[in-house]
């Protein structure tokens, strides 16, 4: 998907659907939202909803009329994933599990598919999608033994020293909700959100089998055990896939909001 023509269309939609209510909204409305996270990956290839956990954000939305908006966002929560819920034989076998805290920005372009103006007896609600760039920072760790290491320091798919991957990394986000008026100041926002991510290395797991013992060399013991936790026999050789890199991992939020409206509604002008 060309996710540019995507936000010229929304902009082409609002600009053509500016003059059908009887008035504009400009104006900040911030606000905050509650909710849970779960995360898809090579740790979660089912899509299971068995691993939620609590998150939380920030907003600040410009409207620039009844249908457009930019949004800039912050968002917060965790995720987890363990092989041992998994219903496919291999992936139990190969029994890895990760846990990582996930915190991103986002600006956002949104579109209204209603007419929607604070205060407005006929306007109050409207369904709408957004959709712009993100950046998030994460940290996958794995527990041995009764302790948490941090996985991006154990090298356990064989990266050298110097080149492991980088715990901040870009990602799309877009989702899509429906907002609803309490009041001329305050609404309510209900909204499920996805990060299409740059990285494959959300839950440390993405390629193939390195050699445990090239890494036990060069990272010790505990990383050797944490790159293949494969129950005996072993099924960590060298060269055998541990993950699939050919499809990224994804987060996604789903929360209730509330925001306050600073703005003002204007009445349309009247050109002759």
């Amino acid at each position: 998907m060309n996710y540019f023509r995507l936000i010229a269309l929304l902009g082409s939609l609002a600009l053509v659907q500016t003059n059908t209510v009887f008035g504009q909204m400009k104006g900040w409305e911030l606000g905050g939202w509650i909710g849970a996270s779960n995360y898809f990956g090579d740790l979660n290839t089912n899509y299971r909803l068995d691993n939620l956990h609590l998150a939380g954000g920030l907003l600040a939305r410009y409207n620039f009329n009844d249908r457009l908006a930019i949004r800039f966002g912050g968002s917060y929560g965790r995720i987890s994933a363990s092989d041992a819920d998994s219903k496919n034989i291999y992936e139990q076998r190969r029994n890895l599990s990760f846990r990582s805290t996930v915190v991103d920005g986002a600006m956002l372009l949104e579109f209204n598919f209603m007419p929607y103006m604070h205060g407005h007896r006929d306007y109050y609600f409207s369904p709408y999608v957004f959709t712009g760039p993100a950046i998030f920072s994460f940290n996958p760790q794995a527990q041995l033994d009764g302790k948490w290491y941090d996985l991006v320091s154990q090298g356990t798919e064989g990266q050298f020293r110097g080149e492991e991957y980088s715990l901040t990394q870009g990602a799309w986000a877009y989702g899509f909700g429906i907002k609803v008026d309490f009041s001329y100041r305050w609404s309510m926002s209900v909204e499920l959100s996805s990060r299409l991510l740059f990285t494959d290395y959300l839950d440390d797991v993405s390629g193939v089998y390195a050699d445990w013992r090239d890494i036990r060399s060069l990272r010790g013991e505990v990383a050797a055990a944490l790159s293949d936790r494969s129950f005996e026999p072993k099924i960590g050789e060298p060269g055998r896939q541990r993950g699939n890199g050919k499809s990224n991992d994804t987060y996604v939020f789903l929360g209730i909001g509330l925001q306050y409206y600073f703005g003002e509604i204007r009445c349309p002008s009247y050109n002759r």
